[in-house]
Parts: structure tokens; C-alpha cells; sequence
């Protein structure tokens, strides 16, 4: 099974990446982007076929590693394979 994450700051969070992205769009002529949202995607293959098995685990991994509950928020999607 193979698992997508979404990681994406919280909102009210101070993103710099996102605020440099904005302004350089601005920059290039893009007038009408008011704002940019940033998230890290993650896909990671899991040797379990039981969706929620896979669902746990990919949720441990965030709590443990993959996001900082703290600043960020997470949304777990169940892929197939192929």
C-alpha cells in the first residue's frame, strides 16, 4: 500500500518560503497572486495491504518524525500501488 502525506503549516504561521515564492511572482508580473500556501508531500510505500494498519502507521510517523504538531497540520491519503 502506499500512503500520501500532506504536511502544511498551521495557519498564522509564518512561512518565509511561501512569502519569497509570493513576492517573486509579483516580481515576475503576476500581479494577481495575493498570497502562496506551501506543504511537503511525502510518498511512502508500506509493506502492508491492510488500510488500517497502514493508516495507523503512517499516523505514528507523523506524530513521531514527519510533522511538527506544534506548527504544522497532516492529511494521511491511502494510495494503491500501481
Amino acid at each position: 500500500m502506499r500512503a500520501r502525506v500532506e504536511i502544511r503549516f498551521r495557519p498564522g504561521v509564518l512561512d518565509p518560503e511561501a512569502a519569497a515564492i509570493a513576492r517573486a511572482l509579483g516580481h515576475l508580473g503576476f500581479a494577481g497572486v495575493r498570497g502562496v500556501r506551501r506543504a511537503k508531500v511525502l510518498e511512502i510505500d508500506l509493506a502492508t495491504e491492510d488500510a488500517d494498519a497502514a493508516r495507523a502507521e503512517v499516523e505514528r510517523m507523523c506524530e513521531v518524525l514527519l510533522a511538527n504538531p506544534v506548527i504544522e497540520t497532516y492529511r494521511i491519503e491511502l494510495l494503491d500501488r500501481g
